[in-house]
């Protein structure tokens, strides 16, 4: 971020002041495409300083407060509303690309007056802002296409496909809940979007869409245009923060290098008269240097995330420091070969239970499968299982929190559970619509009994699912058999499925 003298001043749209922009013009359609753009110097006049709270008030026709906000701004309200039908076009738009659309939770730290935290709080995300995001990314592929149509030497923001080893990595998780990902070797983000649709009614959505999450690679910049797999864009660029990014800052220049010199386009208005310019003035790179370029600005975007966390990391700290001792409900949010990183439910503050503070056994970790399993007693702990910790350790220094175990024994997450019995209700649905079938094709005194699986004791809620599931599938397919078949006996069917683990299929 430039220093707070030309961000909040100088560089900020501060209401009723005349402020000098980059515009990018564009004409969207009905359909939600980006049909023509432009480019051109301006000024600027904001009419309102408006936050996103107060524009999501605005634009909810039954707030008590947008009443008094479109009584304020009354001139407003019309370019806001026709606004708010540009973003929901751009949500179609963005439905139909394929483009994943992972929801997170973000925390918001709250102090009081003494500058120490008072509470952390998941961060809402209203109407408000998904329209700026929307109209940003749109900002973003027009920018991508300007510079990729003229040749320019700029950063694109790439973002690539997830690695083989990775998607291994993946499957073998999805596996075990009986869920895939389509696309082979090569998914598209529609794959991925497919998958997230599928689970978006799942208790256990939060945990599968973290493992998918960590499928994947994170976003660079390079002057080498590759595409962006997770927005499913074949060019994309970062136009719209040049006071806190500096890719953004050396787009604008390569933008402005065709704005003034002597190239003739129609996606660039000039001012009449003006001085034409070599575009070396604005943009002298090479692509080698843009190239060094792409790296460092993505180190160091890099190395600001880690900045930002160490921070974080370090006021979570000072804000659990009186809580020694104290028990708290959490959850599982990441498995290691050296223990479970348990994030409390009430605070979002995550800590580490050492593989020495777990009861007595020695655990194998399964990487694949996102969990620690006890060898000699069974005892599993798995990403997104619920557990009671007591705060043991708080150390300022190396930001760190050390949670100790308050009940020995993880909560298989509510979510796997309900998950099975919805699963279970899915098979037997289609079992007695199987059945009904058949009877009205004439097939009489038809009995066929799902019988509770029988696994072994110890073995996980979901592999009993998954026996059961095989079970009653083998059982569906001997009832069309059997109507395939008149040497099948009509008075009953009975078949048996031998045991099958859930990691052997």
């Amino acid at each position: 971020m430039l220093p707070e003298l030309l961000s909040n001043g100088l560089c900020s749209l501060n209401p009723h002041v005349d402020r000098l922009v980059l515009v990018c013009e564009m004409n969207i359609s009905q359909t939600g495409a980006i049909s023509r753009y432009r480019f051109y110097e301006a000024v600027m006049n904001s009419h309102a300083r408006l936050t996103y709270n107060k524009v999501a008030a605005i634009l909810d026709e039954e707030s008590e407060e947008g009443e008094a906000l479109r009584a304020e701004h009354s001139e407003l309200v019309k370019p806001l509303k026709n606004l708010e039908e540009l973003y929901y076009l751009l949500r179609e738009a963005r439905a139909e690309r394929g483009a994943i659309d992972f929801d997170t939770t973000e925390t918001a730290i709250i102090f009081n007056d003494e500058r120490k935290i008072e509470k952390i709080v998941p961060r809402s995300r209203n109407n408000a802002h998904k329209l700026i995001e929307e109209c940003m990314l749109a900002a973003n592929v027009a920018t991508a296409r300007f510079l990729d149509k003229h040749d320019l030497p700029a950063l694109y923001r790439i973002h690539e496909r997830p690695t083989p080893e990775r998607l291994d990595k993946l499957r073998l998780f999805l596996n075990e809940l009986g869920l895939s990902v389509g696309g082979g070797d090569m998914p598209t983000p529609q794959d991925y979007q497919a998958l997230r649709e599928a689970i978006a009614d799942r208790p256990d959505f939060d945990i599968i869409q973290t493992v998918m999450l960590r499928s994947m690679n994170q976003a660079v910049y390079s002057p080498q245009n590759e595409g962006h797999f997770g927005l499913a864009y074949q060019a994309y660029a970062h136009f719209t923060s040049p006071i806190r990014r500096y890719p953004d800052l050396l787009v604008h220049r390569a933008i402005r290098s065709v704005i003034r010199g002597p190239r003739q386009t129609n996606t660039v208005l000039r001012v009449e008269g003006a001085p034409v310019e070599p575009p070396s003035k604005w943009c002298p790179y090479t692509f080698e240097q843009m190239l060094e370029l792409g790296e460092h600005c993505s180190m160091t975007e890099r190395r600001a995330d880690e900045a930002t966390r160490d921070v974080e990391s370090w006021l979570k700290c000072e804000f659990m420091s009186d809580k020694l001792g104290e028990m708290f409900e959490g959850t599982i949010a990441s498995v290691t070969q050296f223990g479970l990183f348990v994030r409390l439910d009430e605070f979002f503050v995550e800590g580490l239970v050492h593989v020495t503070s777990l009861p007595s056994d020695y655990y194998h970790y399964e990487a694949e499968k996102h969990r620690l399993k006890g060898e000699r007693t069974g005892t599993t702990y798995r990403l997104g299982d619920g557990l009671t910790v007591q705060v043991a350790r708080v150390d300022m220094d190396d930001r760190k929190i050390d949670f100790g175990l308050g009940d020995e024994k993880p909560r298989p997450a509510a979510n796997r559970v309900r998950a099975v019995v919805a699963k279970r209700v899915l098979v037997l649905k289609a079992l007695v619509l199987k059945v009904m079938a058949q009877k009205r094709r004439g097939i009489r005194n038809l009995v066929v009994r799902s019988r509770p699986p029988v696994v072994a004791p110890g073995v996980p809620a979901m592999a009993r699912a998954n026996h059961h599931r095989i079970r009653v599938e083998h059982e569906i397919s001997v009832i069309s058999a059997g109507a395939q078949n008149s040497r099948w006996p009509g008075s009953g069917i009975r078949r048996s499925c031998p045991a099958e683990p859930a990691g052997q299929r």
